[in-house]
């Protein structure tokens, strides 16, 4: 069963960190052209920086600490692809369950793999725990993480459609009206509205990992491309 944080950072009214407000979706938007489901897509990395990047075209959201994941969700089946390339479905079932539930829709969603503690904060050694050991091979042996859950922050195909060439704003702007932000396995990792600097500082006084910041214009491009960049609290190369 999934635990719940008593108090979600980005909700919290108390918090230093707020969700960005959402915004409905425009039907008028991303005029689409149909495309056949892709088996996976190579994920977009994120760069590693000192400090946070100043400017307009920068969009901010924390950084999760745990498994990095694409949903493949096609009807009512669902698949759980890590970044090399595996099928970890079985690893994750109640991301898989919550997956399903999405359907009909043929989806896919990049995010975090996670296990949240208390403070709603991402812990990588409970991740790992969940999954019987370091990379769910320790003394447990593999098994199903019955309490992670999905953080998703990007959408790149919807109901017949390659969403990679869209501006990441348009992608934010489909993804958003699918998920929760607060409850069950798959839940919305928010935009926060907030400057760099401030955010980055916040984040470390909470004990997160760091935050990501990403170009609102641009699209969705494999590899580490310098679009999206990494800024943790702890600062090293990974």
């Amino acid at each position: 069963m999934v635990r719940k944080p008593s108090k979600p950072l980005l909700t919290d009214p108390e918090s230093l960190l707020q969700g960005k407000p959402r915004k409905p979706r425009d039907p008028a938007q991303a005029k689409l052209k149909f495309d056949p489901m892709p088996n996976r897509i190579e994920p977009c990395l994120a760069k590693l920086a000192r400090r946070p990047p100043k400017g307009p075209q920068w969009a901010f959201e924390v950084k999760w600490d745990g498994y990095r994941l694409a949903v493949h969700i096609d009807g009512t089946e669902a698949r759980c692809i890590t970044r090399g390339g595996h099928d970890w479905s079985d690893r994750f079932p109640a991301i898989v369950s919550a997956a399903r539930a999405l359907g009909p829709a043929s989806i896919i969603l990049d995010g975090e793999a996670v296990v949240l503690d208390a403070q709603g904060r991402s812990d990588f050694g409970a991740l790992q725990r969940d999954l019987g050991g370091r990379g769910g091979s320790g003394r447990g042996g593999k098994r199903g993480a019955t309490n992670a859950i999905l953080m998703a922050f990007d959408l790149l195909y919807l109901d017949g459609h390659d969403l990679t060439g869209l501006e990441l704003a348009d992608r934010r702007a489909l993804l958003q009206p699918l998920l929760p932000t607060t409850d069950g396995a798959i839940r919305l990792s928010e935009e926060v509205d907030a400057d760099g600097e401030a955010l980055f500082r916040s984040a470390c006084a909470l004990g997160l990992e760091g935050i990501i910041a990403k170009v609102r214009d641009r699209t969705y491009r494999s590899g580490r491309q310098g679009d999206w960049l990494k800024i943790k609290c702890v600062l090293s190369d990974m």
